[in-house]
């Protein structure tokens, strides 16, 4: 039993702990941080937030869930994003965070390949502000 605690406490400890999201406040920051680049735009073409012709990024309506590097009518993915996408790589929130962080640092712990690149170089420091960011995008899903 006492074995038992301590693989427990062990297996919490060696977890990443990621900050919890408020997508209220992820939706100003979004706007801050992200809109010079990206937009969302639903379904019906209807901008949420940002600006619709947008086309430095692709547009992050749906991004949470959506397989890395293939937002439809997007052609200007980075060739590591697609790589990622074709193995496999999913955009979750934690995946979100991480990415808005570091994009290539992701890339190249997501394709275990040091050379992988991110078009993206923007990184967003604040771990509270990725986390808000992802949960406002996975709230618009």
């Amino acid at each position: 039993m006492k074995s038992m605690k301590i693989a427990t406490l062990v297996a919490l400890l060696a977890s990443p702990v990621l900050a919890e999201g408020d997508a209220a406040a992820g939706e100003s920051k979004f706007e801050r941080n992200c809109t010079t680049c990206h937009a969302v735009v639903d379904a019906s073409g209807n901008a949420i937030i940002g600006r619709a012709n947008v086309k430095t990024g692709p547009n992050l309506f749906g991004v949470v869930g959506r397989t890395a590097g293939t937002e439809a009518g997007f052609d200007k993915y980075g060739d590591s994003l697609v790589a990622a996408g074709a193995a496999g790589g999913v955009f979750d929130e934690a995946a979100l965070i991480a990415y808005m962080q570091d994009p290539t640092a992701w890339l190249r712990s997501t394709l275990s390949d040091d050379r992988a690149r991110s078009k993206m170089s923007f990184k967003l420091r604040n771990e509270q502000d990725a986390a808000d960011i992802a949960a406002y995008l996975a709230s618009l899903n």
